[in-house]
């Protein structure tokens, strides 16, 4: 009989965020968690520990296609999981991501206003403005959040894809996170970094 931890129930937590976020954008503070968390169990614990039993949205990609019959179930190609491809993948994620920063700084230094809408695969504007009430926080921590919540849900989205086009966690192949604690990992033990 197959032993059920208390984290197996982790799929939830990335519905909760999204649902969060879509009704008070501020919520997406909370995403800091799945960055964070990750880098902190990698640095002081040595391994995927987050990664192999923590990850959310690992967990809701592995449990979709067993109860909605969404996924093709292929092999994803190997250039998916290639190091080329991943640490280029990292390096547009810390792009977007230091792209967030700068227009939370442009905010906060009055250069710029607050813009009240989410991206979806770094593309497309949506006006996400009933989720965030003015005057709330200072403007730059709503930008951040607005921006935040568009790298998740957009990271998420992709995730989805690859789910339903080859296997369940193809998502992970290639996650910014599990390269970067891997990275960690690999330097903590002495390891090539290329393999």
């Amino acid at each position: 009989m197959k032993r059920n931890h208390g984290y197996s129930y982790l799929w939830i937590w990335p519905i909760l965020y999204f649902l969060l976020g879509f009704f008070n954008i501020l919520f997406a503070w909370l995403g800091m968690i799945d960055v964070l968390l990750p880098l902190i169990l990698a640095v002081f614990g040595g391994n995927k520990g987050f990664c192999n039993h923590l990850c959310g949205r690992g967990q809701l990609f592995a449990l979709l296609p067993k109860k909605l019959k969404c996924s093709r179930g292929l092999p994803a190609p190997r250039w998916m999981s290639s190091p080329g491809f991943r640490f280029g993948f990292l390096a547009f994620f810390l792009a977007m991501f230091s792209s967030i920063m700068y227009q939370t700084w442009r905010v906060f230094s009055g250069a710029s206003s607050l813009r009240e809408a989410v991206k979806l695969l770094w593309t497309f504007s949506v006006p996400w403005h009933w989720a965030y009430s003015a005057g709330t926080v200072p403007d730059w921590a709503a930008q951040f959040s607005f921006g935040f919540y568009s790298l998740m849900l957009s990271s998420a989205l992709l995730g989805l894809i690859v789910m339903a086009l080859y296997r369940p966690r193809t998502w992970c192949c290639f996650c910014p996170m599990g390269t970067m604690t891997q990275v960690i990992c690999r330097a903590k033990a002495g390891h090539d970094l290329k393999s």
